[in-house]
């Protein structure tokens, strides 16, 4: 018996490091929105229940799950993911609409890339036999 690692497969790799590049894509333009709302605020800073959670949401949430999702692809693939389902169910609660345009849901992509590049992984693994 052999204690090596089954090989990772190439569609594995191009997904987790497509979900690893897009991540950091993301976090940048987030970093970067950031950034320019501190230097030249566009708007108040948010004081309503609605705003806070949807912020701690979108772009938290989708963000801390990106991270984690470097280590952990499930756990942050899963967090990104959830955090993103949120933040749309809680702006359909409070505005009874969705947010316009596919911008939210391709910022939080990389969470289904992370959670398809488990998946592959663990498909692989009981290929195996392991």
């Amino acid at each position: 018996m052999s204690d090596q690692k089954p090989r990772t497969g190439t569609a594995t790799l191009v997904v987790r490091w497509l979900a690893r590049g897009w991540s950091i894509a993301s976090l940048a333009f987030l970093l970067l929105i950031f950034v320019g709302e501190i230097v030249y605020p566009h708007a108040p800073a948010p004081g309503t229940p609605r705003d806070v959670v949807a912020l701690l949401l979108f772009p938290c949430g989708t963000c801390v799950g990106m991270i984690l999702g470097w280590r952990w692809e499930p756990l942050g693939g899963s967090i990104t993911l959830g955090s993103l389902a949120a933040f749309y169910a809680w702006l359909w609660i409070n505005d009874g609409r969705f947010p316009g345009g596919p911008y939210f849901a391709l910022m939080a992509a990389p969470g289904l890339l992370f959670l398809i590049a488990w998946a592959l992984t663990v498909r692989s693994k009981s290929r195996a036999g392991l």
